[in-house]
């Protein structure tokens, strides 16, 4: 059973539902998908800690093989390749490792070498594994870390995926079996919120909403789950001690008796509808 928590911007909480809902689940993997900032591991505090190299194959080119046919640079569909003073040149920020100008170089020009962009650490907190994707500075692209990362599920596994609705976030969502959008009730989450819904809803993800740091119902957002049947699976209040605890990096799930009960009966909820 794979749970995606999203959110359509930063700060609506999706780590605290994503950290939370695994110290629900009680054994379970924790995967960090926001590979730019990677954050739950602040909470978990996860302890014997292994670290992994996770790389990208980029096309390495052999001059004294190479006969200008520029196959390869008609090839690349994503303008990662010109042919430039009589040799190709190779934009690596744009390349997505297809490894296609290798296979359609009729000398044999072109090999493959691994370029390091990003690390994994992996971890426990009591019985939950903890996978944290991290992004080397300066790349262009998260999307080889997440895969590394998402291979890691294993049973229960909670995904906690990058904010907002681009590329990143459908690479995290791609496999899972239920997507919990979380949601924050003021206009501009609104707005948001429906970005990232209408992603999942392409893909075909089961959705249920978690309304975060809750005063009053906001309108808009009580209507629009309405009318596209999303169940409000939990309702979380602006409260001090969450908001407390949140700051200090505790998990509330095991901190507070309302954050236990929230948690559990959202865990129970979700597994109800898989």
């Amino acid at each position: 059973m794979k749970i995606a928590c999203l959110s359509g911007k930063g700060g609506a909480g999706k780590t605290l539902i994503a950290v939370n809902l695994a110290a629900a689940a009680g054994k379970a993997v924790y995967i960090d998908c926001d590979v730019e900032e990677p954050n739950g591991r602040l909470f978990l505090k996860p302890e014997n800690v292994q670290e992994y190299t996770v790389s990208s194959l980029l096309p390495d080119f052999h001059a004294d093989r190479c006969t200008g046919c520029k196959k390869c640079v008609q090839f690349c569909r994503f303008h990662a390749l010109m042919y430039i003073k009589e040799k190709p040149m190779l934009f690596p920020e744009v390349c997505h490792s297809c490894g296609g100008c290798m296979m359609v170089c009729p000398e044999h020009a072109i090999t493959e070498k691994p370029k390091p962009v990003g690390t994994l650490e992996i971890g426990n907190h009591g019985s939950i594994r903890i996978v944290s994707g991290i992004l080397n500075p300066g790349e262009a692209s998260g999307i080889p870390v997440i895969r590394e990362a998402l291979k890691q599920a294993q049973g229960p596994t909670i995904i906690d995926c990058p904010p907002g609705s681009a590329c990143s976030v459908m690479e995290s969502i791609m496999d899972a079996d239920y997507c919990v959008l979380v949601a924050e009730p003021t206009a501009f989450g609104f707005h948001n919120f429906k970005m990232v819904h209408e992603l999942a809803a392409l893909l075909g993800r089961k959705c249920g909403v978690v309304i975060n740091k809750q005063e009053t119902p906001y309108e808009p957002l009580e209507q629009f789950c309405a009318e596209n049947s999303l169940p409000v699976l939990a309702r979380i209040p602006y409260d001090p001690e969450i908001a407390a605890l949140t700051a200090d990096g505790q998990v509330v799930f095991e901190k507070s008796k309302q954050g236990h009960r929230i948690f559990t009966e959202l865990f129970e909820k979700i597994g109800g509808a898989l």
